[in-house]
Order: structure tokens, then C-alpha cells, then sequence
């Protein structure tokens, strides 16, 4: 069964070497490496251009961005990759072992990048979540057999929560095999926004999510994240319920 790996990528070009020399070893063991960038204003795609099989430009969104590649992609299991991960050794016998047939659909755990205890707890919340629910996230390295995949009509056309979606879709067909080897991905956005208000701002927005909220709406708000003063009210809710009264 052939790999095709496809990586979306936007202004990637300071991560998008560490991944590229990740994968190298499969590429050169015949898997196929696709570049799917949606309009990098760096020099992503040059940087790439070495490292890869193909570069395609296509339409910002990561959804429309991982089906492009899909469509010209050559193997039998594709396997889609955020250009902050880094894949361990052992990828892709794991993947042969766990997709010997089809359908198959699934997905790596998780580790992040960062030291905080915190991140301790959200990665075994997402990997112990994901079990449970059979919804896998972009950033576990979602895997799947091409037949199933087209089956399934692929990514849906959503700016947000497309690896839920597709999730959703796929599951009712198959159970997603949960891969205990580990993807390590970059913290970069819980560092970045705090990790207690990225915490209440997916909790939010996956709970909106279901509630079958416009995903455009919760594109804006993921790219604004939540308001400063959910994190002061949770942190501090004594004292504000005191100025209340």
C-alpha cells in the first residue's frame, strides 16, 4: 500500500524544514510527498521545493488545501500532516500495521511541544477524548485509505472543524484505529494565547460546533480568540461574583 503524505501549509517556512527532514526517510522509501500551501506570503514553498514531490498553490483553508492534494495524490493511504509536527521513527510501520486493509481511517496521539505541566493535562484530555469519542484532530495526523476517503466525499468544505467533520463522516462507516505511537506537535498557540484561554476557546467552540453554530463565525472567533476577561472570570470568580453583589 502506497503512502501519500500531504501537508497544508501558510507562512510555514520556519517550521516547514524540521517536518520535511522528518518525513525525508519515507520519501525515500517511496512515500509520496505533496505540499498543499494556500497562498504563504514567506518562502515556504521555496524552502519546501527540495523536500517534496510536489507543490501545489491552492485556495486558503486547510480543508480545501488537503483535498487539492488528495486529488493528485498517487497512494493507496493518505496522511495528512500540519507542517508544526514532528513524526517519530517508527511512522510508518505503524501505519502499514494499522491500515493493512480497507477501509481504514485513524490517527496518531499526541504530544506537545512545550514543558508546562498544563500541557500535560490537554494532550491526555485530547488522546484520552479521541478514544472515547471516535473524533479524531487535525493535529493527531489523520490517516486514511484512499477508497474510504473518496467514499466519504473528503474533507468537508468548512473553514473551521473540518477534522471533526470528516471524523464524523468516516466513523460511521469504520472505528478509527488510535495509534499509540506519538505525533509531537508545536504549543505554539497555547503558549502564544495562554494555555487556560485556548482551553475555554475549543471547549467553546466544539460545544457551538455541535450546536450547529456557522462555521465562518467560529473561524473568526478561533482567529480572535475568546475575550480577555473568560480567562480573569475563571480564574478570579470569587472576586468577581463579589463586585456583582
Amino acid at each position: 500500500m502506497r503512502l501519500s503524505i500531504i501537508v497544508p501549509t501558510l507562512n510555514e517556512a520556519d517550521t516547514i524544514g524540521v517536518l520535511l527532514a522528518d518525513l525525508a526517510p519515507l520519501r525515500a522509501a517511496g512515500a509520496e510527498l505533496i505540499l498543499a500551501d494556500g497562498g504563504s506570503s514567506d518562502p515556504t514553498r521555496e524552502q519546501a521545493a527540495g523536500g517534496v514531490d510536489r507543490v501545489l498553490n491552492t485556495t486558503r483553508g486547510r480543508a480545501a488545501q488537503m483535498n487539492a492534494g488528495a486529488r493528485v495524490a498517487a497512494g493507496d493511504l493518505l496522511w495528512f500532516l500540519h507542517a508544526d509536527t514532528r513524526v517519530p521513527a517508527d511512522a510508518a510501520s505503524a501505519l502499514g500495521a494499522a491500515c493493512a486493509g480497507d477501509p481504514c481511517w485513524g490517527r496518531f496521539d499526541v504530544r506537545l511541544s512545550g514543558r508546562h505541566p498544563l500541557l500535560r493535562v490537554v494532550e491526555r484530555g485530547m488522546n484520552a477524548r479521541s478514544r472515547l469519542s471516535g473524533i479524531a484532530t487535525g493535529d493527531q495526523g489523520i490517516f486514511v485509505t484512499r477508497a474510504l476517503f473518496d467514499r466519504v466525499g473528503g474533507f468537508p468544505s468548512l473553514p473551521l472543524m473540518e477534522d471533526i467533520a470528516i471524523s464524523v463522516l468516516l466513523r460511521r462507516i469504520v472505528p478509527p484505529v488510535c495509534l499509540r505511537a506519538r505525533l509531537v506537535t508545536s504549543s505554539r498557540r497555547w503558549e502564544t494565547r495562554g494555555i487556560l484561554r485556548t482551553i475555554l476557546l475549543m471547549w467553546r467552540l466544539r460545544l457551538a460546533y455541535a450546536l450547529s453554530a456557522d462555521p465562518a463565525r467560529l473561524a473568526r472567533r478561533y482567529e480572535h480568540g475568546p475575550p480577555r476577561d473568560v480567562e480573569r472570570r475563571m480564574a478570579r470568580p470569587d472576586q468577581d461574583e463579589g463586585r456583582a453583589r
